[in-house]
């Protein structure tokens, strides 16, 4: 509809601008062309000395002195290490410690399997992937009428994506999801 359309309206347009072409009157053609080359010039007195006297403004650098060369170079001292930490530094490092044996969940990814309303088949997938994956962690959510497998705690995108490469042919769909993952799986 709309090419059909367009073509009425650019083929008389276009037959036009040929037909003003054709008639507009042409510059006469001249058989050599124009000399775009510099030519060369009488140096005067004016072009080659400047308006007024510059050079009290230009900076002077004295010329530096050479170092004089060292026979052997000096040699350098090494400080040993040592164990010294003071105790503020010490009961700090405790407290940090502490801290974070006390972490249990971070910010992770884990992946969703199964998101379907059958419970036979979130288990039948669940068993197949436990199966061939022992050491995998399993999550089953039920928010009435859907079922959620999810599997993995992976910290990192790139460990859930080897995760996701590892189960690709036991599960008809996988995605990644952010979410919040465990820490220390063993108590």
């Amino acid at each position: 509809m709309i090419r059909p359309l367009l073509k009425a309206l650019l083929l008389p347009s276009l037959l036009s601008l040929v037909a003003c072409a054709s008639t507009a009157q042409q510059a006469p053609q001249t058989s050599a062309s124009p000399d775009t080359t510099r030519k060369p010039t009488a140096p005067t007195a004016s072009a080659s000395m400047p308006a007024e006297d510059v050079s009290k403004y230009r900076p002077v650098f004295a010329v530096p002195k050479p170092a004089p060369v060292a026979a052997t170079p000096a040699p350098k001292t090494v400080v040993p290490p040592t164990g010294h930490v003071n105790p503020q530094v010490e009961q700090r490092l405790r407290d940090q410690a502490y801290t974070n044996q006390n972490v249990k969940y971070a910010q992770g990814y884990r992946i969703l399997v199964y998101l379907g309303l059958e419970r036979d088949q979130v288990m039948a997938i669940r068993r197949s992937i436990i199966s061939r994956y022992p050491d995998e962690t399993d999550y089953i959510v039920f928010k009435s009428p859907v079922y959620r497998l999810y599997i993995g705690d992976y910290l990192t995108k790139l460990d859930a994506a080897r995760g996701v490469a590892r189960l690709r042919g036991l599960a008809p769909k996988l995605e990644l999801e952010p979410t919040q993952v465990l820490l220390n799986k063993n108590p």
